[in-house]
């Protein structure tokens, strides 16, 4: 009989490198800062590269700056981030209530705030995995940047002439004066290292963006600060502030946010009602509901789906707005957040929905609705570690004045973005259990929700275990491959199913403040499968196609909750 093999495989090395990233930014949380390009951030810069995200593309070439990653991570960061030399990360300290205008990136909500010309604070209140996630993308920032001073600087290390034309687009480009843009995009493309081809591209795509700013000034900045560090020693500095590193981990926000919705639930008198908890974006449970009753039956569209495209069309904000006074004047209440989670929240009342402006796509039980007017509250995406701090508050007791009572709680489920390992991007994942990356950690549940529920409807539909990883940003194919293909027979990764599973357990198995058999519902749609090149986060968003998933997700769970299934 052989002996096992001694000799690590690529999954174990990149496994490894992603440990040691996560111990190195622990390390510098705690320490209270650090220079990206000094020695504890250059520890953390050659672990990036060991591991080779696929999101981050080119990192390890010297020469190609990564221009998906680099558009990926901007629409991540607050704008104008590439032209600060200094960054800190604070947890919320009284900024939103002074004269700095905040700044919230696209696809990431954070309040950040440009204090001076060269620093930016950024509020860091989702928890440990939003910390590690703008670490992350500030590293790999960092990596471009040294890039780009390379490619600006001939054999003599003095500026090309590449160089000095772009500071004039740049200069151009701020004063709003006219410029050769086919000989600027010739200029940038040396400075990226990339073909003119490719740099087209990448213009294109940052200029349609309204949040962030243009490639041209994006490499122009990392360039001049990356240079200036390294000829005047003008070192980049990442801080933390110390409110961040006390209030870290202790669930200040999410006990602020859930006390807010009880305290609401309360007020309206829903606390003692049945209550149906959904995980999901705000606006596919308030279209499925309301948005035939508002505007869907007078048009006479065939299908909520098709309703939902016409509504994701950026020119019918009238008709987003019909809805949604529809929907407040027929049981639905919007919480918006004030405590710093970033999770808004909605109550539905079903009770006082009008099932004549229903779809037949709904399945409306009108017995048991009158019987029981269930209440469903839908809050917003979680981040990762979030999910465990705002559904373990969530789930607990009410507390005030009059004494402690317990929620009602008959379902919860949750609804998700995930990558999938065997597929394509609009593809359903339906978990049967959630294993944490890196450890032995694993969640087994009863899902309420199968395989057959969503099959006929052309999608492909995989059922089994689900990865939730520590960031969507550091896997990598030699991983994936690992968990596709072992015996884990992993379908897909995810950042929070564990985390809400492990609140959830501890809710009704432990603290017992919910019934051991509330229903579980978890099914999750492809944004992307980064085991095909194209088609990672970086690629771009779903669109117009992740509306179809959404949608017959959203319904499957409307229906098992006013059906009565």
């Amino acid at each position: 009989m052989s002996e096992p093999s001694t000799h690590r495989t690529k999954a174990q090395i990149s496994r490894s490198a992603i440990q040691r990233l996560y111990i190195s930014m622990r390390h510098l949380f705690t320490r209270g800062s650090y220079k990206p390009l000094g020695v504890s951030g250059e520890a953390m810069i050659e672990s990036l590269r060991l591991l080779n995200p696929e999101i981050y593309g080119t990192i390890n070439d010297p020469e190609k700056v990564e221009l998906d990653g680099l558009f990926y991570v901007f629409q991540r960061l607050p704008k104008g981030i590439e032209e600060c030399r200094y960054v800190k990360l604070i947890s919320r300290e009284g900024f939103e209530n002074t004269q700095f205008e905040p700044i919230i990136p696209a696809k990431r909500r954070r309040n950040s705030y440009r204090i001076d010309e060269e620093q930016m604070f950024i509020e860091m209140t989702r928890g440990r995995s939003d910390i590690y996630d703008i670490l992350t993308h500030l590293t790999f920032m960092y990596v471009e940047s040294e890039k780009v001073r390379r490619n600006s600087e001939d054999h003599r290390e003095q500026k090309r002439r590449e160089w000095k034309m772009l500071e004039e687009i740049v200069r151009r480009e701020e004063e709003g004066e006219e410029y050769n843009v086919e000989v600027a995009y010739t200029y940038l493309s040396t400075l990226l290292g990339r073909t003119y081809d490719e740099t087209v591209a990448a213009c294109k795509r940052f200029h349609n963006d309204p949040n962030v700013n243009s490639i041209f000034h994006i490499t122009y900045w990392l360039g001049k600060l990356s240079t200036e560090e390294k000829e005047e020693e003008k070192d980049r500095e990442i801080t933390f502030s110390s409110a961040l590193r006390e209030k870290i981990g202790h669930h200040i926000y999410g006990e602020l946010w859930a006390h807010n919705i009880k305290d609401y639930l309360h007020e309206q008198d829903l606390l003692k009602r049945p209550i149906h908890i959904i995980s999901a974006n705000l606006h596919s449970v308030m279209n499925s509901l309301y948005a035939p009753g508002a505007i869907g039956k007078k048009l006479s569209y065939n299908s909520i789906e098709e309703l939902a495209i016409k509504l994701s069309d950026e020119h019918n904000q009238e008709w987003r707005n019909k809805v949604a006074a529809y929907a407040m004047r027929n049981g639905m209440y919007q919480i918006d957040d004030t405590s710093g989670t970033n999770i808004s929240v909605q109550i539905i009342d079903s009770s006082m929905i009008k099932a004549a402006g229903l779809s037949s796509e709904i399945e409306w039980n009108a017995a048991f609705i009158k019987k029981e007017k269930p209440v469903i509250l839908v809050m917003d995406y979680a981040f990762g570690e979030q999910a465990y701090e705002t559904m373990d508050e969530l789930l607990k007791p009410y507390a005030n004045d009059m004494g402690r009572t317990p929620l009602n709680i008959q379902s919860i489920s949750i609804m998700g973005k995930a990558g999938i390992l065997e597929g394509t991007k609009g593809d359903i994942m339906v978990p049967t259990a959630h294993v944490f990356e890196g450890t032995a950690d694993n969640y087994p549940f009863n899902n309420d929700l199968t395989k057959a529920d969503f099959e006929g409807n052309g999608l492909f539909i995989c059922e089994g275990p689900m990865v939730t990883v520590l960031g969507t940003s550091l896997q990598n194919r030699d991983i994936l491959r690992f968990f596709l293909k072992s015996s884990w027979k992993a379908i897909g990764l995810e950042m929070e199913g564990a985390h809400y599973q492990k609140a959830i357990q501890a809710a009704s198995k432990i603290r017992k403040g919910i019934k051991e058999d509330v229903s579980l519902r978890y099914a999750y749609y492809a944004s992307d499968n980064p085991l095909i090149s194209g088609s990672t986060l970086a690629s771009g968003s779903l669109g117009v196609s992740g509306v179809k998933p959404t949608y017959l997700i959203t319904l499957k769970l409307l229906n098992k909750i006013l059906g009565n299934a």
